[in-house]
């Protein structure tokens, strides 16, 4: 396996982006689509999906959904912290997508073998979905044309989405279908080492979540029903479960060179191979939310998601001034600082007044340089069955499911002896599964634990689920002069299309950064 990728490191051509791609990295343009064979093609485009989700591309939605704070040791993030972002701001998001989604045609067009073909379709949901969650409308049936249409206009997202449900129907089938002598991509596919009937299991765990996506808003009541039909159609093929994540790993490996080997979450938020801050190791450190979250409830989760603060003493430290919190478990310090307070926490520690440094992100999230890069955890595969399970949409328990997302996430943290942990947790009263209440509470239930076991890795998808259902009740930045009305809405389209697709961009109307919701949105 590492001899193969040492292949691909040095065949593929490397392009520069904001999400510090270099090996594996496929084209920069996307009207002048890859020439590689399928399996480079595979690989890139799968290599930089995890990118995406587990990069600076989404580092925002960190401090949107209470997970991280902006450093207190920085000059204020306006654009975050007072919500002051423009067209200018987070373009990466819409470029990096349509970026792969044109490596991803690019792999459609490069072969007719059914299970390439299925491979692609099913990634060309995953990252479609993606951008509706972003954007809401977007180009979709004329994009990733390249030349032949240089302005595409934009389809809604609810039309799309009804549209990726059939195109994850069409890709089980054609896995179902695919002859026996059928190529298989082996090593190439970095996430299942071709093993299609995971592939199977991710493509209708996608299809759960399009529809629960449209499960709490009256305004989707037809599309819902149609939604759901399909996914009781595909029931009894099952989901991912603790044993079948959708992750990637194309040989991770602790070498800075071609930008950084090591898996995307270190190359974000830990160190470099000679031990150096990555970027957003410095710039971001521990949310109160969170950590107040994880310490009222004896999670011990807490030091996993969090590491301890190095201020020596730091947990005796008293008067600490408002903004900042010190919750200790165990002996062990976790400094953190509510979202949009500017000040270093500031405490008294043997009756010497001192800063005290805040927690950055912890040794349950950062295992390893080598560590398989998420596209969708086992955890949060298990809480959407356990929703699903509430709703009627499949068969099963949904305190069992709710229960295996816990102990999924204890294990992902590396929770010492996990499986004991994850069951003294969930058997406390605040956590236990409300079997006997009302579904909203069972929502409620499922939807905070899924936001708890989603730090940091999968912050984008819990700020998905919070627009969705208001769970839990995050609080908006207290950075000095704002005054947010709700939690941000969505971001802007790029300035990028104001230039280039105008007239189709301008016919989506004024975009309010707050009240502008994507369409399945509470």
């Amino acid at each position: 396996m590492k001899k193969y990728i040492s292949t691909i490191f040095i065949l593929l051509t490397i392009a520069g982006s904001s999400c510090k791609k270099g090996y594996l990295d496929l084209t920069n343009n996307p009207n002048v689509p890859s020439v590689a064979s399928p399996n480079l093609l595979l690989s890139g485009a799968l290599k930089n999906t995890a990118d995406i989700v587990n990069g600076p591309d989404y580092a925002m939605y960190t401090c949107w959904v209470g997970y991280m704070s902006w450093s207190t040791g920085f000059q204020a993030n306006l654009q975050l912290e007072e919500y002051q972002f423009t067209t200018s701001n987070y373009q990466a998001v819409w470029s990096d997508h349509y970026l792969n989604l044109s490596n991803y045609n690019a792999l459609l067009g490069s072969t007719t073998e059914p299970n390439y073909q299925a491979i692609a379709d099913i990634m060309m949901a995953y990252e479609f979905e993606a951008l509706v969650d972003n954007y809401n409308n977007v180009p979709y049936t004329g994009a990733l044309q390249g030349s032949k249409n240089l302005n595409p206009k934009y389809d809604t997202g609810q039309s799309i989405y009804l549209s990726l449900m059939k195109q994850l129907d069409a890709a089980i089938g054609l896995i179902q279908k695919a002859p026996a002598a059928a190529a298989n991509p082996g090593t190439a596919d970095i996430m299942y080492g071709g093993n299609m009937g995971n592939w199977l299991l991710f493509a209708n765990t996608l299809k759960l979540r399009l529809a629960l996506r449209e499960s709490t808003s009256s305004a989707t009541a037809g599309d819902y029903a149609t939604l759901s039909a399909a996914v009781k159609a595909t029931a009894s093929l099952g989901y991912i479960d603790n044993t079948t994540p959708a992750s990637v790993n194309p040989g991770y490996a602790n070498i800075d060179a071609n930008g950084g080997q090591q898996t995307p979450l270190e190359r974000n938020w830990g160190v470099t191979q000679t031990g150096g801050a990555e970027t957003d190791k410095s710039e971001y450190q521990a949310n109160a939310y969170m950590a107040k979250f994880f310490g009222d409830n004896n999670d011990p989760r807490l030091v996993q998601v969090y590491s301890a603060s190095p201020t020596t003493d730091a947990a005796t430290a008293t008067g600490v001034q408002p903004g900042g919190l010190v919750t200790v478990q165990n002996g062990i310090p976790i400094v953190s600082t509510v979202f949009g307070y500017n000040l270093p926490p500031f405490g008294t520690i043997d009756g010497t007044p001192g800063a005290i440094t805040p927690s950055l992100v912890g040794p349950g999230v950062l295992q390893s340089p080598t560590q398989n890069a998420v596209i969708m955890s086992s955890a949060e595969a298990l809480f959407l069955q356990a929703e699903g399970a509430a709703k009627g949409l499949i068969p099963g328990t949904a305190a069992t499911f709710y229960n295996a997302g816990i102990a999924s996430s204890f294990e992902a943290d590396a929770v010492p002896d996990a499986d004991n942990a994850a069951a003294a947790y969930a058997a406390q009263p605040a956590i236990a599964y409300p079997t006997g209440g009302a579904l909203e509470a069972q929502v409620k239930a499922i939807i905070t634990q899924k936001w708890a076991a989603l730090a940091i890795y999968g912050s984008f998808e819990a700020f998905n689920e919070n627009r969705r259902t208001g769970y839990p009740a995050v609080p908006t930045s207290i950075f000095p002069s704002t005054n947010a009305p709700n939690q941000v809405a969505r971001i802007f389209y790029p300035f990028s299309e104001y230039s280039t697709n105008a007239t189709n961009v301008a016919a989506q109307g004024n975009i309010d950064k707050f009240s502008s919701k994507i369409f399945w949105a509470k």
